[in-house]
Parts: structure tokens; sequence; C-alpha cells
């Protein structure tokens, strides 16, 4: 009787077998030792796919940045509604995944998508009509706050005992152990509100530029 066969060793197989142990126990994590074993070979048998571990990191940050809709940059939406789509695609895309968004604050590298990622987003500022210089501003600012909003929860970070903030010594904090139930919700909000608040102040900046030509 034949044996079964094992699943044919990949790039592919590699990168998502890695993704899920970022995902469930974090960097630290991953080695090809890990790896090896997870995937059932021999710890040599990966470095045809990879030479070093940050190259597996590298590959499972890009991972995520194909998970990014980039679609509103081609489809007419206007520039300010494709921003803002795009941003809250990309802000899902690390919520799912939070292990991996300090690999991918490095910035793209030499990552395919992430670098078609960064394409789309100054393409889109620059074909509608923004100078060179100015879309490559707004790229960076959304990707600082972008990620900025995915390094940490806000309402994460108090804990859920009224003990610790005495009035006597935090006296508007009487609530504060009430935020990490609501965790999800008040962290959405507060990154709609900061979104808004971003692409109000780039509309103002926009119609001063089209005022001058």
């Amino acid at each position: 009787m034949a044996r079964p066969r094992k699943p044919l060793l990949s790039t592919g197989l590699i990168v998502e077998t890695a993704r899920a142990l970022v995902d469930a126990e974090g960097l630290a994590a991953v080695s090809t030792r890990r790896l090896a074993a997870e995937l059932g070979v021999s710890g040599p048998s990966l470095y045809n796919h990879f030479r070093t571990k940050d190259q597996i990191l590298e590959a499972v940050a890009d991972s995520v940045s194909v998970l990014v809709d980039l679609s509103m940059f081609e489809d007419g939406r206007d520039w300010r509604t494709a921003l803002h789509d795009w941003a809250v695609s990309y802000r899902a895309a690390l919520r799912d995944h939070p292990n991996i968004v300090p690999v991918m604050a490095r910035g793209p590298g030499r990552r395919p998508a992430g670098l078609r990622l960064a394409d789309a987003v100054y393409g889109g500022m620059v074909d509608a009509g923004w100078p060179p210089s100015q879309a490559t501003s707004i790229g960076a600012l959304m990707r600082y706050f972008i990620m900025g909003s995915a390094l940490g929860s806000f309402a994460g970070g108090f804990v859920n005992d009224e003990s610790a903030y005495d009035p006597a010594d935090y006296p508007h904090l009487g609530q504060a152990h009430l935020l990490a139930e609501q965790q999800e919700k008040i962290d959405e909000r507060a990154f709609e509100t900061g979104l808004t608040a971003l692409l109000d102040g780039l509309a103002q900046q926009y119609g001063r530029l089209k005022r001058t030509y």
C-alpha cells in the first residue's frame, strides 16, 4: 500500500504556517526549527525557500499587505473617499494580524505587495491633482496614523479595576475601569474620529491648492 503523501513544501505553505504562528504566539515564536516542526519537514528544507528568519517575517508582512483593498484608486472614487476606504481596509488587515505590525512598520523595503500599496496611494493622489511632494507626505501621514492605531489599544490599556483610579489622584478617571469592556467600540470610534479630522484638514489644503491654479 502506498504511503500517504505529505503536502509538498512551498513558499506559500511556509508563509501561511508562519503567519498562523505569529498570529497565535507573536514574532518570538517564529524560528526555522519551530516552522520545520509545524510543517513536518527537516529544518534545512526551509532554506530552499528562505535563507533567514527575517526573510520569512518579511514574507508574512507582505502576505498581510496583500489583504488591503486597493480598488478604490482605480474605480473612479474621489481622492478623499478613496483614502478613507483604503485606510479602513488597511486597518482591518492590521487589526486581524496585530503581531506582524512591528515588521510592517519598518516600511515596505523590497516587499512587492507593500510597494504596490505605496504606489497605489501615491499614484491616486497625483492623479487627483496633488503635487508629487504633497502626495508623498499624504502617504506618509496616513501610514503613521494607521500603523499607530494598530500598534496598541487605547481602551485596552486601562485595567478593569475601579480601585486603580483613586479620585484623589485621578479626579477625571472615575469611569476608566469601564473602558476595557468596550475596547473595540472605543478604538473604532477613535479611529474614525481621527481619520475624519485628517481628511477634513487635507480637504482644506486641497481647496487652497486648487484656488492657486
